[in-house]
């Protein structure tokens, strides 16, 4: 699996999260390291770095500036799912790291 210059964007979000149907993320792979910037909604800036499994799972640790000015932080596992329309959502589990520390789960699909 290689995530190099795939764009997502989120169709389901826990109400603890910041991201938003408006948040782009755009992705960059080089061997097994993932990174990404992203932004959008309440989010002014964000980037993820990560490492993707063979199976193309991704291990990845967030940090983002939300419109508040409040830098947060936070923990995500992502696997690919293939859909029938052939393309690529990543089904997410993460925690935030600052903040209350909750945790919560995304859905971005390939645009």
């Amino acid at each position: 699996m290689n995530y190099n210059n795939r764009k997502f964007k989120p169709i389901s979000i826990s109400e603890n999260g910041e991201v938003t149907q408006e948040t782009v993320f755009i992705y960059k792979q080089e061997g097994q390291i993932l990174t990404c910037e992203y932004k959008g909604g309440d989010i002014v800036k964000g980037h993820l770095i990560g490492l993707v499994d063979t199976n193309g799972n991704i291990n990845m640790r967030y940090h983002q500036v939300n419109k508040n000015g409040d830098l947060m932080t936070g923990i995500c596992n992502s696997k690919p799912v293939l859909i029938s329309n052939g393309k690529l959502q990543l089904h997410e589990s993460w925690q935030w790291t600052s903040g209350d520390k909750s945790k919560g789960e995304s859905i971005l699909e390939e645009v």
